[in-house]
Protein backbone atom coordinates (compact mmCIF):
# COMPACT_ATOMS: atom_id res chain seq x y z
CA UNK A 1 0.00 0.00 0.00
CA UNK A 2 1.24 3.33 -0.63
CA UNK A 3 2.18 5.37 2.20
CA UNK A 4 1.57 8.96 3.37
CA UNK A 5 4.39 11.16 2.60
CA UNK A 6 4.68 14.62 4.53
CA UNK A 7 6.98 17.66 4.43
CA UNK A 8 8.66 18.41 7.45
CA UNK A 9 11.65 21.09 6.80
CA UNK A 10 13.12 23.62 4.46
CA UNK A 11 16.20 24.62 3.80
CA UNK A 12 17.94 27.48 1.07
CA UNK A 13 20.05 30.12 -0.03
CA UNK A 14 18.90 32.05 -2.81
CA UNK A 15 19.30 35.25 -4.43
CA UNK A 16 16.60 36.48 -2.64
CA UNK A 17 18.16 35.76 0.52
CA UNK A 18 20.37 33.45 2.55
CA UNK A 19 17.27 31.69 4.57
CA UNK A 20 13.98 30.01 3.80
CA UNK A 21 12.19 33.03 5.71
CA UNK A 22 14.45 35.58 4.22
CA UNK A 23 13.56 34.47 0.51
CA UNK A 24 10.22 33.77 1.01
CA UNK A 25 9.45 37.16 2.50
CA UNK A 26 11.30 38.73 -0.50
CA UNK A 27 9.46 36.92 -3.13
CA UNK A 28 6.23 37.44 -1.41
CA UNK A 29 7.27 41.80 -1.83
CA UNK A 30 7.71 41.25 -5.07
CA UNK A 31 11.91 42.16 -4.97
CA UNK A 32 14.73 41.13 -7.65
CA UNK A 33 17.67 38.82 -6.71
CA UNK A 34 19.03 40.37 -9.67
CA UNK A 35 21.99 42.48 -9.90
CA UNK A 36 25.09 42.86 -12.11
CA UNK A 37 27.73 40.25 -12.10
CA UNK A 38 30.26 40.22 -9.06
CA UNK A 39 31.74 36.79 -9.12
CA UNK A 40 33.93 37.64 -12.57
CA UNK A 41 35.28 40.00 -14.90
CA UNK A 42 31.95 40.17 -17.34
CA UNK A 43 32.86 43.11 -19.49
CA UNK A 44 33.53 40.86 -22.66
CA UNK A 45 30.26 39.24 -22.21
CA UNK A 46 26.70 39.98 -23.78
CA UNK A 47 25.31 39.12 -20.70
CA UNK A 48 26.23 40.96 -17.33
CA UNK A 49 23.54 40.46 -14.92
CA UNK A 50 22.61 37.15 -12.89
CA UNK A 51 20.86 36.14 -9.65
CA UNK A 52 24.24 35.80 -6.80
CA UNK A 53 24.25 35.02 -3.21
CA UNK A 54 24.59 38.25 -1.59
CA UNK A 55 26.53 38.24 2.08
CA UNK A 56 26.94 34.45 2.31
CA UNK A 57 28.97 33.41 4.52
CA UNK A 58 30.36 30.14 3.31
CA UNK A 59 32.58 29.79 7.17
CA UNK A 60 29.15 29.86 9.12
CA UNK A 61 28.71 26.10 7.20
CA UNK A 62 31.91 25.18 5.93
CA UNK A 63 35.92 25.16 7.32
CA UNK A 64 38.71 26.94 5.83
CA UNK A 65 40.16 23.92 4.27
CA UNK A 66 36.56 22.23 2.96
CA UNK A 67 35.60 25.78 1.04
CA UNK A 68 39.31 25.29 -0.51
CA UNK A 69 38.17 21.66 -1.60
CA UNK A 70 34.49 22.02 -2.54
CA UNK A 71 32.94 23.62 -5.25
CA UNK A 72 29.94 26.43 -4.23
CA UNK A 73 27.46 24.20 -5.45
CA UNK A 74 28.27 21.68 -2.54
CA UNK A 75 29.11 24.59 -0.11
CA UNK A 76 25.18 25.77 -0.85
CA UNK A 77 24.00 22.26 -0.31
CA UNK A 78 25.61 21.98 2.98
CA UNK A 79 24.67 25.42 4.15
CA UNK A 80 20.55 24.74 3.05
CA UNK A 81 20.91 21.15 4.66
CA UNK A 82 21.84 22.67 7.69
CA UNK A 83 19.19 24.97 7.77
CA UNK A 84 17.06 22.15 6.81
CA UNK A 85 17.91 20.20 9.79
CA UNK A 86 17.32 22.65 12.16
CA UNK A 87 14.15 23.57 10.67
CA UNK A 88 13.01 20.13 11.09
CA UNK A 89 14.51 18.90 14.71
CA UNK A 90 15.98 16.28 13.01
CA UNK A 91 18.64 14.57 15.05
CA UNK A 92 20.71 11.14 14.15
CA UNK A 93 18.52 9.57 16.68
CA UNK A 94 15.06 10.31 15.17
CA UNK A 95 15.39 7.31 12.49
CA UNK A 96 17.38 4.34 11.78
CA UNK A 97 20.51 5.62 9.14
CA UNK A 98 20.16 3.41 6.39
CA UNK A 99 16.22 4.87 6.31
CA UNK A 100 17.43 8.23 6.04
CA UNK A 101 18.35 9.25 2.21
CA UNK A 102 19.75 11.89 0.20
CA UNK A 103 18.81 12.73 -3.32
CA UNK A 104 20.13 16.66 -4.90
CA UNK A 105 19.96 17.87 -7.88
CA UNK A 106 21.89 19.60 -10.07
CA UNK A 107 22.40 20.29 -13.90
CA UNK A 108 25.67 21.40 -14.28
CA UNK A 109 27.44 20.32 -10.94
CA UNK A 110 30.88 21.98 -10.60
CA UNK A 111 31.42 23.68 -13.31
CA UNK A 112 33.14 26.60 -11.95
CA UNK A 113 36.01 24.15 -10.71
CA UNK A 114 36.15 22.98 -13.48
CA UNK A 115 36.82 26.27 -15.76
CA UNK A 116 39.32 27.09 -12.78
CA UNK A 117 41.41 23.86 -13.10
CA UNK A 118 41.87 24.34 -16.99
CA UNK A 119 42.85 27.44 -16.77
CA UNK A 120 45.76 25.98 -14.40
CA UNK A 121 46.52 23.29 -16.91
CA UNK A 122 46.89 26.52 -19.38
CA UNK A 123 49.07 28.35 -17.12
CA UNK A 124 51.40 25.83 -15.06
CA UNK A 125 50.64 22.33 -16.73
CA UNK A 126 48.96 19.39 -15.71
CA UNK A 127 50.83 18.75 -12.17
CA UNK A 128 49.13 21.53 -10.75
CA UNK A 129 45.52 20.28 -10.61
CA UNK A 130 44.23 20.28 -7.42
CA UNK A 131 43.80 16.49 -6.18
CA UNK A 132 40.37 17.99 -5.42
CA UNK A 133 39.34 18.78 -8.80
CA UNK A 134 37.35 15.55 -9.67
CA UNK A 135 35.86 15.39 -6.37
CA UNK A 136 34.37 19.06 -6.01
CA UNK A 137 33.39 18.91 -10.02
CA UNK A 138 30.92 15.82 -9.49
CA UNK A 139 27.47 16.25 -9.40
CA UNK A 140 26.46 13.92 -6.82
CA UNK A 141 28.76 14.84 -4.41
CA UNK A 142 26.63 17.77 -2.79
CA UNK A 143 24.60 14.69 -2.07
CA UNK A 144 27.61 12.74 -1.08
CA UNK A 145 28.70 15.65 1.38
CA UNK A 146 25.19 15.94 3.18
CA UNK A 147 25.06 12.10 3.70
CA UNK A 148 28.48 12.24 5.20
CA UNK A 149 28.07 15.04 7.20
CA UNK A 150 24.66 13.62 8.90
CA UNK A 151 24.88 9.76 8.85
CA UNK A 152 22.38 9.41 6.55
CA UNK A 153 23.44 5.88 5.47
CA UNK A 154 20.49 5.09 3.09
CA UNK A 155 21.02 5.54 -0.67
CA UNK A 156 22.05 8.43 -2.39
CA UNK A 157 21.26 10.06 -6.00
CA UNK A 158 21.60 13.13 -8.13
CA UNK A 159 19.92 13.28 -10.91
CA UNK A 160 21.52 16.13 -13.60
CA UNK A 161 17.88 16.20 -15.49
CA UNK A 162 18.98 19.68 -16.36
CA UNK A 163 16.37 22.63 -15.57
CA UNK A 164 14.34 20.05 -14.01
CA UNK A 165 16.94 18.29 -11.75
CA UNK A 166 15.61 19.44 -8.62
CA UNK A 167 12.26 18.45 -9.05
CA UNK A 168 13.18 15.02 -10.57
CA UNK A 169 14.99 14.76 -6.91
CA UNK A 170 11.86 15.39 -4.56
CA UNK A 171 9.75 13.12 -6.88
CA UNK A 172 12.24 10.22 -6.85
CA UNK A 173 12.11 10.63 -2.60
CA UNK A 174 8.77 10.48 -2.62
CA UNK A 175 8.47 8.09 -4.83
CA UNK A 176 11.44 6.18 -2.25
CA UNK A 177 9.19 6.73 0.96
CA UNK A 178 5.83 5.59 -0.63
CA UNK A 179 6.70 2.30 -1.39
CA UNK A 180 8.77 1.82 1.72
CA UNK A 181 12.47 2.21 0.95
CA UNK A 182 13.29 5.00 3.48
CA UNK A 183 11.25 7.29 5.69
CA UNK A 184 13.02 10.08 5.42
CA UNK A 185 14.64 11.70 2.77
CA UNK A 186 17.13 15.07 2.38
CA UNK A 187 15.87 16.14 -1.62
CA UNK A 188 16.29 19.07 -3.50
CA UNK A 189 18.36 21.00 -5.90
CA UNK A 190 21.70 23.06 -5.91
CA UNK A 191 23.98 24.99 -8.79
CA UNK A 192 26.28 27.42 -8.62
CA UNK A 193 26.81 27.83 -12.49
CA UNK A 194 27.39 32.02 -12.12
CA UNK A 195 30.92 31.79 -14.23
CA UNK A 196 32.04 32.84 -17.64
CA UNK A 197 31.60 29.59 -19.70
CA UNK A 198 27.82 29.30 -18.46
CA UNK A 199 27.40 32.60 -18.87
CA UNK A 200 29.10 32.91 -22.78
CA UNK A 201 27.66 29.16 -23.41
CA UNK A 202 23.94 30.19 -22.82
CA UNK A 203 24.56 34.03 -24.50
CA UNK A 204 25.84 32.18 -27.93
CA UNK A 205 22.21 30.10 -27.69
CA UNK A 206 20.45 33.61 -27.22
CA UNK A 207 18.60 32.03 -23.89
CA UNK A 208 19.64 35.27 -21.30
CA UNK A 209 18.54 38.48 -21.23
CA UNK A 210 20.54 41.00 -21.81
CA UNK A 211 18.84 43.68 -20.55
CA UNK A 212 21.63 44.75 -18.37
CA UNK A 213 20.43 48.28 -18.08
CA UNK A 214 17.88 46.69 -15.95
CA UNK A 215 19.24 43.50 -13.86
CA UNK A 216 15.65 43.88 -11.54
CA UNK A 217 13.28 44.60 -14.49
CA UNK A 218 15.32 41.86 -16.49
CA UNK A 219 13.74 38.88 -15.70
CA UNK A 220 9.70 38.96 -17.26
CA UNK A 221 8.31 35.61 -17.80
CA UNK A 222 5.09 36.24 -19.85
CA UNK A 223 5.61 39.19 -20.95
CA UNK A 224 5.53 40.42 -24.47
CA UNK A 225 8.63 42.24 -24.12
CA UNK A 226 11.16 39.32 -22.23
CA UNK A 227 14.17 38.22 -23.87
CA UNK A 228 15.41 35.89 -22.30
CA UNK A 229 16.04 33.87 -19.15
CA UNK A 230 18.19 35.30 -16.20
CA UNK A 231 21.12 32.63 -14.66
CA UNK A 232 21.32 32.21 -10.67
CA UNK A 233 22.48 30.27 -8.42
CA UNK A 234 21.78 28.73 -4.80
CA UNK A 235 20.15 25.59 -3.49
CA UNK A 236 16.33 24.63 -2.10
CA UNK A 237 15.67 21.57 0.08
CA UNK A 238 13.04 19.79 1.51
CA UNK A 239 12.66 17.24 3.86
CA UNK A 240 10.00 14.32 3.43
CA UNK A 241 9.16 11.79 5.76
CA UNK A 242 6.46 9.20 5.95
CA UNK A 243 3.74 9.96 7.88
CA UNK A 244 3.44 7.97 10.99
CA UNK A 245 7.49 8.68 11.11
CA UNK A 246 6.51 12.20 11.59
CA UNK A 247 3.80 12.26 13.89
CA UNK A 248 5.58 10.13 16.06
CA UNK A 249 8.16 12.52 16.60
CA UNK A 250 5.58 15.36 16.73
CA UNK A 251 7.48 16.97 13.48
CA UNK A 252 6.37 20.06 12.44
CA UNK A 253 4.04 19.67 8.98
CA UNK A 254 4.07 22.16 6.22
CA UNK A 255 2.10 20.26 3.28
CA UNK A 256 1.79 16.71 1.57
CA UNK A 257 2.96 15.39 -1.14
CA UNK A 258 0.24 14.65 -3.22
CA UNK A 259 1.20 13.02 -7.06
CA UNK A 260 4.31 13.35 -8.94
CA UNK A 261 4.92 13.26 -12.81
CA UNK A 262 7.46 12.55 -15.11
CA UNK A 263 7.75 12.62 -19.17
CA UNK A 264 9.93 13.01 -22.39
CA UNK A 265 9.31 15.58 -25.10
CA UNK A 266 11.28 13.30 -27.35
CA UNK A 267 11.57 16.29 -29.57
CA UNK A 268 14.43 18.72 -29.22
CA UNK A 269 17.70 19.31 -27.51
CA UNK A 270 16.36 22.78 -25.94
CA UNK A 271 13.14 23.47 -27.24
CA UNK A 272 9.76 21.93 -26.34
CA UNK A 273 7.49 20.79 -29.04
CA UNK A 274 4.39 23.53 -29.95
CA UNK A 275 1.77 23.46 -27.00
CA UNK A 276 4.36 21.60 -25.34
CA UNK A 277 2.37 18.17 -25.50
CA UNK A 278 5.30 16.87 -22.61
CA UNK A 279 3.88 19.20 -20.34
CA UNK A 280 0.62 18.12 -21.36
CA UNK A 281 1.38 14.52 -20.28
CA UNK A 282 3.35 15.37 -17.20
CA UNK A 283 0.35 17.32 -15.99
CA UNK A 284 -1.83 14.57 -15.94
CA UNK A 285 0.42 12.17 -15.01
CA UNK A 286 1.06 14.29 -11.85
CA UNK A 287 -2.87 14.99 -11.00
CA UNK A 288 -3.01 10.54 -11.81
CA UNK A 289 -0.66 9.98 -9.37
CA UNK A 290 -2.21 12.23 -6.98
CA UNK A 291 -5.98 10.82 -7.58
CA UNK A 292 -6.86 14.44 -8.66
CA UNK A 293 -8.82 16.46 -10.54
CA UNK A 294 -7.68 19.66 -13.10
CA UNK A 295 -10.33 21.72 -10.95
CA UNK A 296 -8.36 20.63 -8.20
CA UNK A 297 -5.71 22.49 -8.46
CA UNK A 298 -5.56 26.34 -6.73
CA UNK A 299 -1.96 27.44 -7.59
CA UNK A 300 0.30 26.48 -10.19
CA UNK A 301 4.01 27.69 -9.50
CA UNK A 302 5.14 27.93 -13.22
CA UNK A 303 8.07 26.77 -14.90
CA UNK A 304 7.57 30.45 -16.83
CA UNK A 305 11.67 31.30 -17.53
CA UNK A 306 11.16 34.58 -19.20
CA UNK A 307 11.63 32.80 -22.79
CA UNK A 308 10.44 33.57 -25.90
CA UNK A 309 9.20 29.96 -26.68
CA UNK A 310 8.92 27.88 -23.04
CA UNK A 311 6.06 30.88 -21.86
CA UNK A 312 3.63 30.15 -24.60
CA UNK A 313 4.00 26.48 -24.55
CA UNK A 314 4.04 26.26 -21.26
CA UNK A 315 1.00 28.75 -20.65
CA UNK A 316 -0.77 26.31 -23.91
CA UNK A 317 0.22 22.88 -21.91
CA UNK A 318 -2.09 24.55 -19.05
CA UNK A 319 -4.95 25.92 -21.06
CA UNK A 320 -4.98 22.22 -22.85
CA UNK A 321 -4.79 20.34 -19.37
CA UNK A 322 -6.93 22.91 -17.11
CA UNK A 323 -9.82 23.79 -19.77
CA UNK A 324 -12.80 25.65 -18.23
CA UNK A 325 -11.20 25.58 -14.75
CA UNK A 326 -8.15 28.28 -16.07
CA UNK A 327 -10.13 30.85 -14.84
CA UNK A 328 -9.75 30.00 -11.12
CA UNK A 329 -7.04 29.03 -11.28
CA UNK A 330 -3.57 31.41 -10.09
CA UNK A 331 -0.35 30.87 -12.22
CA UNK A 332 3.23 32.99 -11.04
CA UNK A 333 6.62 32.40 -12.06
CA UNK A 334 8.92 32.95 -8.92
CA UNK A 335 11.64 32.95 -11.98
CA UNK A 336 11.08 36.70 -12.42
CA UNK A 337 12.39 37.48 -8.80
CA UNK A 338 14.81 34.44 -8.04
CA UNK A 339 16.10 34.18 -12.03
CA UNK A 340 16.89 30.83 -13.45
CA UNK A 341 18.50 28.66 -10.44
CA UNK A 342 18.98 25.68 -13.41
CA UNK A 343 19.11 22.14 -11.50
CA UNK A 344 17.94 23.93 -7.94
CA UNK A 345 15.10 25.82 -9.53
CA UNK A 346 12.31 22.51 -8.43
CA UNK A 347 14.05 22.58 -4.69
CA UNK A 348 13.41 26.11 -4.65
CA UNK A 349 10.22 26.53 -6.11
CA UNK A 350 8.74 23.42 -4.30
CA UNK A 351 9.51 25.59 -1.22
CA UNK A 352 7.94 28.27 -2.30
CA UNK A 353 4.66 26.28 -3.31
CA UNK A 354 4.26 24.52 0.11
CA UNK A 355 4.81 27.94 1.89
CA UNK A 356 1.55 29.33 -0.26
CA UNK A 357 -0.30 26.32 1.21
CA UNK A 358 1.31 26.66 4.70
CA UNK A 359 1.16 30.72 4.72
CA UNK A 360 -2.50 31.69 2.05
CA UNK A 361 0.53 33.51 0.49
CA UNK A 362 0.76 33.46 -3.83
CA UNK A 363 3.79 35.50 -4.54
CA UNK A 364 3.65 37.21 -7.91
CA UNK A 365 5.23 37.54 -11.13
CA UNK A 366 6.78 40.84 -11.08
CA UNK A 367 7.52 42.46 -14.41
CA UNK A 368 5.01 41.72 -16.24
CA UNK A 369 3.94 45.05 -17.91
CA UNK A 370 2.44 43.66 -20.80
CA UNK A 371 1.40 39.94 -21.19
CA UNK A 372 1.55 38.24 -24.10
CA UNK A 373 -1.53 37.56 -25.68
CA UNK A 374 -0.35 33.67 -27.35
CA UNK A 375 0.17 33.14 -23.60
CA UNK A 376 -4.52 33.27 -22.94
CA UNK A 377 -6.14 34.29 -20.42
CA UNK A 378 -4.38 32.95 -17.10
CA UNK A 379 -4.13 34.84 -13.71
CA UNK A 380 -0.36 35.42 -13.44
CA UNK A 381 -0.81 37.55 -10.51
CA UNK A 382 0.97 40.59 -11.91
CA UNK A 383 3.19 42.60 -9.29
CA UNK A 384 1.83 42.01 -5.92
CA UNK A 385 1.37 38.73 -3.59
CA UNK A 386 -2.24 37.65 -3.27
CA UNK A 387 -3.75 36.52 -0.16
CA UNK A 388 -5.96 33.30 -0.84
CA UNK A 389 -6.45 30.10 0.73
CA UNK A 390 -4.32 27.26 -1.20
CA UNK A 391 -5.41 23.57 -0.66
CA UNK A 392 -3.23 22.33 -3.86
CA UNK A 393 -0.32 23.33 -5.37
CA UNK A 394 1.40 22.12 -8.77
CA UNK A 395 5.30 23.22 -9.31
CA UNK A 396 6.16 22.58 -12.82
CA UNK A 397 9.92 22.18 -13.83
CA UNK A 398 11.05 21.61 -17.55
CA UNK A 399 14.87 20.59 -18.95
CA UNK A 400 16.40 20.69 -21.83
CA UNK A 401 16.83 17.38 -23.52
CA UNK A 402 12.95 16.94 -22.93
CA UNK A 403 12.68 16.33 -19.29
CA UNK A 404 9.78 17.39 -17.57
CA UNK A 405 9.11 17.10 -13.69
CA UNK A 406 5.42 17.74 -11.96
CA UNK A 407 5.26 17.73 -8.23
CA UNK A 408 1.69 18.41 -6.43
CA UNK A 409 1.25 19.84 -2.64
CA UNK A 410 -1.97 19.63 -0.86
CA UNK A 411 -2.61 21.10 2.80
CA UNK A 412 -2.13 18.52 5.38
CA UNK A 413 -5.11 16.58 6.95
CA UNK A 414 -4.58 13.74 9.44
Amino acid sequence: MKRRVLITGLGAVSPMGNSVRDSWESVCAGLSGVEPITKFDCSAHDTKIAGELKNFDPLAHVNKKELRRYDDFIVYALAAADMLMEDAAFTGDASPDERACVIIGSAIGGLSTLEKEKENILRTGPRRISPFAIPAALANLAAGHVSIRYGLKGPINCPVTACAAGTYAIGDAFRMIAWNHADVMVAGGTEAAVCPLAIGGFNVMRALSTRNEDPARASRPFDLKRDGFVLSEGCGLVMLEEYTHALERGARIYAEVAGYGITSDAFHMAAPPPGHEGAVRCMAAALGDAGLAPADIDYINAHGTSTPINDIYEAEAIHTIFGEHTHRLLVSSTKSMTGHLLGAAGGMEAIFSVKAIAEGIVPPTINLDEPDPAAGPLDFVPHVARRREIHTAMSNTFGFGGANAVLIFKKFQE
